[in-house]
């Protein structure tokens, strides 16, 4: 009898460590982002550095001294395609290739169109240690992978091993040496003292301009426009003629400036200003005057409506090329799309006007001083038993940084390749050189954005990566969200306004949850409300996604299944042998 009540103890005990062993992953749940952070000190976004709120272990990986090329291995590869053909040829030609090299090495593919999708699965996947070798992601996704334990594989030995590492004496392909990587990309793949990713693309923001309806406006476009600029421009813009339609573009809708990415419009502006927006360590400095006083300044032309956003109206592409927009604001990575005569059209033809168009910086408030986001897809490699499997997901991975695969992949839209290698080689060279040969292949639009940030590398910065960093962009963006909506309405955007905000703002994203929120920030009791009935103009307006609040939230439904199953499985087991055992020791008597 003393056995079977011992035996019952152990099995609660093993139920209650089976139903808590994803206690350490704690997700940060707003993980879907426009493009990826990066580097700050102090109160500004600034270099490249992950929160060191805890100290840097060894997580070193034990390098094999030979590769084993008489074993089979499947690697799974999880990568973001977009839909785009043309990038998933660019993959799937990369596996082949590598596989044509390794012949022991073959690949399962999984292809997301959203990296928010990608994160979620990893997330779920962790707690069932099915997570994939391969992962094309972003620093702030990995930062929260990296709370689960020995979940992902420090790159530090691999990248410096003498045979496997880069440039590396028994590699099958032409690696690029560490030196040979754009340096300040590579830092930003640098988390708790560690290399946990590498670079795969970068990318930046551009500001797409119909030149000739600025000059028909009478302005000359400068090479780098101010904030005054834009504002000035936009403002003059609105004027309309009897019949109801605007006299700069003869039609009845005009939204002169608008904004895909509000998150990064608002951190870039606090950078350009050197105001606070999070410490490494994970302070969070965004809810301050500075901030306050560039939501009121926008909430102004949110109200006479020559300022809007994508999540407000659409795509600022779509406006430009229709001649509906005279400044738009997106990524580099998208530049096939802007221009009348772009390979790529979201509109009818008909629709569609013809002008000039400039590829600029985003709008600077000191010129001789910019400050641009660097963005764009990371790859990481997660942690197996087997040492041979890590070896040659990091194989795969380095071979990514080829110049094949660099080269093809960048001139896909105006993503920069990662390496200086690729870079400066003849082949990209050529390719560059030639802008302006066809609206495809050498679209000139698509080739000056990628020279855009070649060219101001040492102007771009990413923000902080800490677990709850993308919950802080998201929060930036929302600011400038509700202030635009707000002018819409013709509310007033005073002090109130801004504290009502920031305190809605901070529960919404529970930024005062597991973070440390700057004190100053005055509490609401009355968070406020719109009135009954009210809409928002423009009626194109999207429904906006409910953001996910930051921190601990339960295990994946899919996990918590698998692990309840496992309990009931050992207990109906132990049930049974404990049944076995009385009618074994009934029989003796």
């Amino acid at each position: 009898m003393k056995k079977i009540i011992c035996l019952l103890l152990a099995l609660l005990l093993a139920a209650g460590t089976l139903s808590g062993c994803h206690g350490t992953l704690v997700p940060d749940t707003t993980a879907a982002q426009t493009e990826a952070p990066g580097e700050t000190k102090e109160s500004v976004p600034g270099e490249t550095k992950e929160s060191e709120a805890a100290p840097a272990e060894d997580k070193s990986f034990k390098v094999p001294e030979n590769f084993d090329t008489s074993r089979k291995f499947e690697l799974t590869f999880w990568l973001k395609n977009d839909s785009n053909s043309a990038q998933v040829a660019i993959y799937q030609k990369a596996m082949d290739d590598f596989t044509a090299l390794y012949p022991n090495v073959t690949f399962k593919v999984k292809k997301y169109t959203d990296y928010g999708e990608i994160y979620n699965d990893v997330i779920t996947n962790i707690a069932t240690k099915t997570t994939p070798n391969v992962c094309i992601t972003y620093p702030d996704h990995i930062a929260t992978y990296l709370t689960g334990a020995d979940t992902m594989v420090s790159l530090d030995n691999l990248m410096a091993d003498a045979k496997y590492g880069f440039g590396g004496s028994d590699l099958r392909f032409d690696s690029p040496k560490t030196d040979e990587i754009v340096p300040k990309f590579l830092e930003e793949g640098v988390l708790q003292g560690h290399q946990y990713a590498l670079p795969f693309m970068r990318s930046t923001e551009a500001l797409y301009v119909n030149k000739t309806m600025v000059e028909k406006l009478g302005y000359t476009l400068p090479e780098v426009c101010t904030w005054d600029f834009i504002w000035e421009v936009s403002e003059a813009a609105m004027k309309k003629r009897d019949d109801g339609t605007y006299a700069v573009n003869g039609q009845k809708v005009l939204i002169p400036f608008i904004y895909k990415s509000t998150d990064n419009m608002m951190i870039q502006m606090l950078r350009q200003m050197e105001a606070g927006y999070s410490t490494e360590d994970g302070k969070i400095l965004l809810f301050n005057d500075d901030t306050a006083a560039l939501l009121k300044e926008i909430a102004v032309h949110g109200e006479t409506r020559s300022f809007s956003t994508f999540k407000i109206s659409s795509y600022p592409g779509n406006y430009l090329n229709a001649g509906q927009c005279i400044f738009a604001v997106d990524s580099t990575a998208g530049a096939t799309w802007m221009g009348h005569d772009a390979h790529n059209q979201d509109i009818p033809k008909e629709q569609m006007v013809n002008f000039e168009i400039a590829v600029l910086p985003v709008p600077q408030f000191d010129t001789q001083n910019m400050q641009m986001i660097s963005q764009g897809p990371s790859v990481c490699i997660f942690n197996k038993s087997d040492p041979q499997e890590v070896l040659a997901s990091w194989l795969f991975a380095q071979f990514l940084l080829t110049n094949d695969v660099q080269i093809a992949y960048s001139r896909t839209e105006g993503y920069v390749p990662v390496t200086l290698k690729a870079q400066n080689s003849a082949e990209y060279q050529d390719y560059l050189s030639r802008a302006g040969e066809d609206n495809d292949a050498y679209y000139h639009v698509k080739i000056e954005a990628a020279e855009l940030l070649i060219n101001n590398v040492d102007h771009s910065f990413v923000t902080p990566v800490f677990n709850g960093s993308a919950s802080l962009r998201n929060a930036a963006g929302t600011l400038v969200e509700e202030a635009v909506k707000n002018g819409y309405r013709k509310k007033v955007t005073d002090d109130a306004f801004i504290t009502a905000l920031y305190d809605k703002t901070i529960a919404l994203y529970h930024l005062d949850k597991g973070a440390i929120v700057d004190p100053s920030v005055p509490p609401v009791t009355e968070p406020e409300t719109d009135e009954a009935g009210e809409t928002v103009a423009p009626p194109a307006t999207e429904a906006q996604p409910e953001p996910k609040p930051a921190g601990p939230e339960p295990l994946p439904k899919t996990a918590r299944s698998l692990l309840y199953c496992i309990v009931i499985a050992w207990v109906g087991i132990a049930a049974a042998w404990i049944i076995r055992l009385i009618r074994e020791k009934r029989e003796k008597r």
